[in-house]
């Protein structure tokens, strides 16, 4: 190896020479850590200062109000003004029921039509809620129905009969007046029976529409079957 010239030593001499030496770390002046824990002390004895004085406002005691009694005033009567007119209100109307005449009575029912039939003396007049058995029944053979007791016992028609009959249709309600009529005329005279059930007037037609059932159209009607 090559030894160093004397002119490099002198440089690198030179550069040592001008080199300092680092400073060693200051530590805090303990003047400034004392300065720090006053401020804390100030800031702390103002804070126990200002609860102190909200604490002794709330710690005040407070002034009871005085309630003094009301003296009431007495009542007066007091007048109702009434600026417009009341006028009674008129009551409903109701419609006209059927006279309930005195006299034998009858009951006969067919489907769902009841009717109650009333014999009383006269000449064989037949009312049927209020109106003429004609002018009721629109068809003939509801009126043949209804005045078959009257051809069947010669003695019908002695009686005026005043039927109240509802519920059901037309044909229904002949057929019921046609029994209560014969009932009624059974228990006024007993020896009738043979006569009234001869002609078939003391029978009850107990057949009624049959229910409709469940997946069906109708009573027994099913449903039109799709093959395709």
């Amino acid at each position: 190896m090559k030894k160093p010239t004397t002119k490099k030593l002198a440089d690198s001499s030179k550069k040592v020479a001008k080199a300092k030496p680092k400073k060693a770390a200051v530590a805090k002046k303990p003047a400034t850590a004392k300065k720090t824990v006053e401020k804390k002390r100030e800031v702390g004895a103002v804070k126990t200062k200002a609860i102190s004085a909200v604490v002794a406002e709330v710690a005040k005691p407070v002034k009871k109000a005085v309630v003094r009694p009301v003296e009431k005033e007495p009542r007066r009567a007091v007048q109702a003004t009434v600026s417009h007119k009341v006028e009674p209100v008129e009551a409903p109307v109701a419609r006209p029921k059927t006279k309930v005449v005195a006299g034998i009575c009858g009951v006969g029912r067919r489907k769902s039509a009841v009717a109650r039939v009333w014999l009383t003396r006269g000449h064989g007049v037949l009312v049927i809620n209020g109106r003429d058995y004609e002018a009721y029944f629109d068809t003939p053979k509801t009126r043949l129905s209804v005045t078959e007791p009257l051809r069947a016992v010669s003695d019908a028609s002695r009686y005026d009969a005043n039927v109240n009959v509802q519920g059901g249709g037309l044909p229904a309600q002949a057929d019921a007046v046609k029994l209560g009529f014969a009932r009624a005329l059974l228990t006024l005279n007993s020896d009738l029976r043979p006569a009234l059930r001869r002609a078939g007037l003391l029978t009850v037609d107990s057949r009624v529409k049959e229910r409709k059932k469940y997946g069906r159209r109708a009573a027994r009607r099913r449903f039109q079957f799709v093959k395709r």
